[in-house]
């Protein structure tokens, strides 16, 4: 009996520490995103399925920059990383962001439009999984999944297909669809990394009945530069960063609801992206908890 006992704790702990290294491992992955990168953008239509005879395929987009990410914050278990866009030495855009949360079990899941419907999993559900969430340059929600990091063949991969909005290249230009169902692949590479894309084009009414219009290629090549060619992204993070953490605490508190999210896309023609983007970077926390209070529908 002792002897059984003895081997099912050898086990438990053989088992825990395989499941330490592979931890450790995933965050290596997840952080080696961050730097300075020469991006390349390329997105293609594949396949059209709209039945509609004057349907009219997006072009097929090539596009390039020069993209610095930066480490916001490290924990052991959530990892923030901000985007920063330099378009010149003087003009920096304030980018997507990625959050990385281990074992998370609570979800804003994108429904339509500007909704997202609040939901939960259960600890076994994400047992040794990283939630990955994507939130627009306002640090509003963009789409999140969870799903486990791949360490085989040399390869190191995290792979997850979940529902989003329009992404910017397109929500001016198409009203034909309201979701963009996207596999995601984020694929660490000697270069650099790739976020590699399978997306399905979906027009989605109110009862949730999905009509597919057509299926999207994307595929974005990311290849590490020297950290001085983001020199300017960097001071401009230095001045803007206290505003920005503003901005990441009051939805923070708005997430914390744990309740479906509903956002008005413009309010008196203007988006909260311009707001935001207006308000200078020494504002007091107050200038944007308001702002952002008046987006929220309820």
């Amino acid at each position: 009996m002792k002897k059984s006992i003895f081997a099912a704790v050898v086990m438990l702990l053989t088992a825990t520490a395989i499941a330490q290294d592979k931890k450790k491992e995933d965050i290596k992955a997840i952080k080696a995103m961050c730097g300075c990168y020469e991006v390349k953008f390329n997105f293609a239509e594949t396949f059209q399925t709209s039945k509609d005879e004057k349907y009219v395929p997006s072009k097929t987009k090539y596009d390039r920059g020069l993209e610095w990410v930066e480490l916001v914050e490290d924990t052991p278990n959530k990892i923030v990383m901000q985007h920063l866009l330099i378009v010149s030495d003087t003009m920096i855009v304030k980018h997507w962001r990625q959050d990385w949360e281990y074992e998370n079990t609570r979800f804003y899941n994108f429904f339509k439009d500007t909704s997202w419907k609040y939901q939960t999993l259960t600890p076994a559900q994400v047992k040794g999984q990283w939630t990955q969430r994507v939130f627009q340059v306002d640090d509003s929600p963009r789409y999140e999944g969870t799903a486990t990091w791949v360490h085989v063949d040399g390869r190191h991969f995290w792979e997850n297909t979940t529902d989003a909005p329009l992404p910017r290249r397109e929500h001016t230009i198409r009203n034909d669809y309201n979701v963009l169902k996207r596999t995601n692949v984020h694929e660490i590479v000697k270069e650099g990394w790739i976020h590699d894309q399978d997306n399905i084009k979906i027009q989605r009414d109110d009862a949730g009945a999905d009509t597919v219009i057509a299926q999207e290629k994307g595929h974005d090549v990311y290849t590490k530069v020297a950290d001085s060619k983001c020199v300017a992204a960097h001071k401009y993070w230095a001045t803007h960063k206290g505003m920005w953490k503003n901005v990441r605490d009051k939805w923070a508190t708005v997430f914390a609801r744990n309740k479906d999210l509903n956002l008005y896309n413009k309010i008196e023609g203007t988006s909260l992206f311009m707001k935001l983007f207006d308000v200078k970077a020494d504002a007091p926390k107050t200038e944007t908890d308001k702002i952002i209070d008046s987006y929220i529908k309820g």
